[in-house]
């Protein structure tokens, strides 16, 4: 299945004075790595919601802390799609010091594909054929070994 990784550098307002990232900011980690990937296949989320008013919504997570990362590390997030049901993607989430790859936090992260109803409401459908063979054959942009996840 395909992977991908992304490199950021740990914002000021990220963690406090003892290196701890906040919880909330590990989830926004993979919300954006996941999101640059959707948009480097050609599925940026404003498209999505504006051509066929779908997303891919949080359906749940899972996420421990493992090390320290403080203001200015550069680290690096990675996910592996793990599963693809027929609405659901299962997104294996890690991020590493970028500098020696020790573990700060990992888990796993579901999305929903789903339509915007016309109320606003959300409705599960199935993931569209040219999504899945999207993530099914993503060619180039596997630049991630499959030891380092």
């Amino acid at each position: 299945m395909i992977m991908y990784s992304r490199e950021l550098t740990v914002a000021w307002g990220e963690s406090d004075p003892f290196g701890l990232v906040y919880y909330p900011m590990m989830f926004t980690w993979f919300n954006e790595t996941e999101h640059e990937l959707l948009r480097a296949l050609g599925f940026p989320t404003n498209k999505l919601i504006k051509e066929d008013r779908t997303a891919f919504v949080m359906g749940d997570v899972h996420f421990r802390f493992v090390g320290p990362a403080a203001y200015g590390d550069k680290v690096r997030t990675m996910i592996r799609l793990a599963k693809m049901g027929t609405s659901s993607l299962h997104w294996d989430c890690k991020a590493v010091q970028a500098s020696d790859g020790a573990v700060i936090t990992e888990g796993r992260a579901v999305r929903i594909h789903a339509r915007i109803e016309e109320d606003g409401n959300l409705k599960a459908i199935p993931i569209p054929d040219y999504i899945r063979n999207a993530l099914s054959e993503p060619g180039s942009l596997i630049d991630l070994p499959e030891d380092d996840f």
